[in-house]
Formats: structure tokens, sequence, C-alpha cells
């Protein structure tokens, strides 16, 4: 079972796709088309791009293999948040102070631009401030509170930290320890969000295609993708594809294919709480992250359900007890959810890198080809201004693109057969660390 196979079945129980109905779909593309660009991705980063090209006068033709959506995009767990996946010293130690803090101010710029969107093309996807880090032990309150500190001091940017005998305000559990509050970064319906976004690309001029996958890249001046039932010309090509590229990554571009391994992630989500109960779980209704390498995310939803992600598989193999694990992990946050019902459990994989940094660039020797991957389960809101520095780029301006081109990415160790169960053994000595931290 491939992939994309395996994916499609864990999309089967998703709350997002339940909550947010259908209203448009795109035809396969058959025949021939030419454009100024074409994007490879019906996700957040290849819809932002084709929305800013659009914008900018490009003639965008963009290949979705599925349903727009289909990817992590449509099925994450829904947190805008400050930042990139991995530390800023790993940003400060290969790029130097200046861009590490350019870096850091356009992850801010992020969550301003999703707002934006949202706001400018009036998509109903159920956004709300605030997200709240919490640790679970002293000794993860303390890296908290080191790294607010710094964040503070190093970025300008400042967040309301929490004391033990404050997080209770904040959320009704007992598994944490301390944590800190950012107003700025927020959670939204994902889907409904990625949906509302095709429709603005749609109306503005991108010819979307769905269903249409891209089976083989063949490069020159003018690049042209083939699918199964046409071909696409362009002057310009952005692969945004991120995991679900396939065969298409792994025979065009050997090199960048392995620095990037698929995760997956799950997400349960409960019946509808009363809303009294809602209110009292998290009393912001902020999106909530824990500080573990391998980490819990939660919220609730407009709908008074919780929301609760955090299982992940570095093998690709989907759990078995994949509701009832969930739900056992949500009780042991939230001991007033037992004996509530589990109705949704899904799950999707995500691309992330060896160091968990976002990889941006070209691709050398086949014209003016571009790619996006690696958000590393970070993406949500940087999708979208790399959706936007690519657009710069494509239309002259590569200055921001390529302060993320700079980025050093290594291959996964092992090979093709040998690195999943490498980041299985690695995967569970962090898991270990997180117990004993």
């Amino acid at each position: 079972m491939g992939l994309l196979d395996t994916d499609r079945s864990l999309a089967l129980d998703s709350y997002y796709a339940a909550s947010a109905p259908l209203a448009q779909r795109h035809a396969p593309l058959r025949g021939d088309q030419r454009c100024d660009v074409a994007v490879v991705g019906g996700g957040l980063a290849g819809l932002s791009a084709a929305l800013d090209l659009r914008q900018r006068g490009f003639d965008v033709v963009l290949l979705e293999a599925q349903q727009i959506g289909f990817g992590a995009s449509g099925r994450n767990g829904g947190q805008a948040i400050h930042g990139l996946a991995c530390d800023q010293e790993l940003i400060e130690f290969q790029l130097g102070r200046d861009d590490a803090r350019r870096i850091w101010d356009m992850s801010i710029e992020a969550l301003d631009l999703l707002k934006q969107r949202i706001a400018e093309h009036a998509i109903a996807c159920e956004w709300r401030d605030g997200w709240l880090g919490v640790a679970r032990t002293p000794g993860k309150g303390r890296e908290l509170m080191r790294w607010a500190q710094r964040t503070e001091k190093r970025y300008g940017y400042v967040v309301q930290r929490l004391a033990p005998g404050e997080l209770g305000h904040w959320i009704a559990s007992p598994e944490f320890h301390s944590g800190v509050y950012d107003p700025r970064s927020g959670h939204l319906q994902p889907l409904k969000y990625t949906r509302g976004l095709a429709r603005a690309a749609a109306a503005a001029g991108v010819r979307i295609f769905e269903d249409s996958a891209a089976l083989e890249l063949l490069p020159g001046p003018a690049p042209r993708l083939r699918t199964a039932q046409g071909m696409v010309t362009a002057a310009q090509v952005l692969l945004a594809g991120n995991v679900y590229l396939g065969a298409l990554a792994t025979s065009l571009a050997p090199a960048l294919a392995p620095r990037i391994m698929p995760v997956g992630t799950y997400i349960a989500c409960t019946e509808a709480l009363p809303p009294a109960l809602a209110e009292t779980l998290i009393p912001s209704r902020s999106a909530v992250c824990d500080n573990n390498f391998v980490l819990d995310y939660f919220r609730t939803t407009d709908d008074n359900r919780m929301l609760y992600g955090g299982r992940v598989s570095y093998s690709t193999r989907t759990p078995s007890d994949l509701a009832e694990s969930m739900r056992r992990r949500m009780v042991l946050t939230f001991p007033q959810l037992q004996g509530r019902r589990i109705e949704y459990a899904w799950g999707g994989f995500v691309d992330i890198t060896m160091n968990r940094a976002p990889d941006f660039g070209r691709l050398d020797g086949l014209g003016k080809v571009y790619y996006l991957q690696g958000f590393s389960g970070h993406g949500l809101a940087l999708t979208g201004l790399a959706g936007r520095l690519v657009a710069e780029a494509m239309a002259g301006d590569a200055t921001r693109f390529d302060v993320f081109a700079q980025i050093g990415h290594c291959n996964f160790p092992g090979g093709t057969r040998l690195r999943t169960p490498a980041l299985v053994l690695a995967m569970a000595w962090y898991r270990l660390r997180d117990m004993l931290a």
C-alpha cells in the first residue's frame, strides 16, 4: 500500500471534512495548457503562491493530485504559531544574527498575512486569537521560561509568562506545571481556510485542476508537466506537494526527496460537549501545545468539541487502536472528559526535515523550477508567507526567498531502506528524554 493509499484511509473520519461541506470541485486537466507559472500541489503553500502570482498579473495553472486540501493543509491541528518548528538558535548558528532576525520577523508577518487573507477574502474558518505553550514538568517549565526570556531579549517578541500558581486559570488540567500565552498566534478550521483560499485563487483567475497528478517534469527553457490526460507548459514551475510529490520528486530531484520524511500525526475529536464544560477546559479558548519534543496539541472548537492531537508514527503505519489511544491521552490531560465519546479520529502525513527547518529553494539544471517543503508540522501560517516569497522571487525579487534558501539541510541517514527504522529509534530516544525531563 502506497503513501497516498494509506493517507486516503486516514482522511475518511475527519471532523474537518464533516464540518466543511464541499461546495466546489475542479475538473481534471485534459489536453494541453500553457501558462506563466505551473504550481504542483493544492495545499496552502501552492494556493498562496498561486493567489499572489495571479494578483501580480501572472497566468497560473495549479495541479492537485487529489482534492484541494487533501493533505496536511486540510487535516492539521489548526494551530497558527509564531516562529519555525526548529529552534531559532539553529538559524542563528547557520545564518548569523541578522538573517535569523529576518526569518523570525517573517514568521510573525506570516501570522498577519493569514489574518489579512481571512478578512480580505471573507473566509469563514473559525479563527480565534490565542495560543498557550505549556510545560508538563518543572524541568520543562524552566526550559520554556528560558525560551520566553531569550525570545523577548533577542527578537523583541513578548509572551505572557504563567507561573505554576497562575496556570489553573488558563487550563483545567492537572498535567501541566507552567506556561506562556501568546495573543498574536491562534487557531482555525484548516480545511475551511484552505478551501476559502482556493475559492479566492479561482475567483482571481487561477486555473485549478483536481485529480491531476503531475507524473513527469520535462526540463528546459519552458518546463513541461505531464499528467495522465494532459500537459502543462510553463515559463516557471513551483513544486509545493511536499511528501505527496512521491515518484515525481524521486525521479526529478534525487537530491531533494531524501531531505524530507513523511511523519504520521493523529487527531481525535469528541462529541459536542455541554457549553459550560467546554468553557471551563480552556477558558480563553486558546490553542494549546506542550513543549515536549514529541508533543500533544489540542483546542476546543466553535461547536464545543475537544480536538486533541498528539500520537505520531514515524514508520507511516497507522495505530490500530487510534480512537481509543487518543481518548486515553485526552482523558489523562482532562479527566473530566472521562466517558465522553470520540466521534472522529483521523490522521495524515507531514513533511519533516532532519533539523525541522523549512526547505525552500530552486532545482539546479531544470530551468526555473522552485520548491517549498519541510514545514515540519509548523506550516499553517508559514506556508502562506512561503507562497508570497516564491511569488516575489518569480517576479524578479528573490531577496527574501533567498534568506530562507540559505538554510542548510542534510539527508536522513540510512537511505530509502533504513532511514525509517533509524528515525523510529531516534524518536524513541526523544520520548525517553521527554519523560526524564
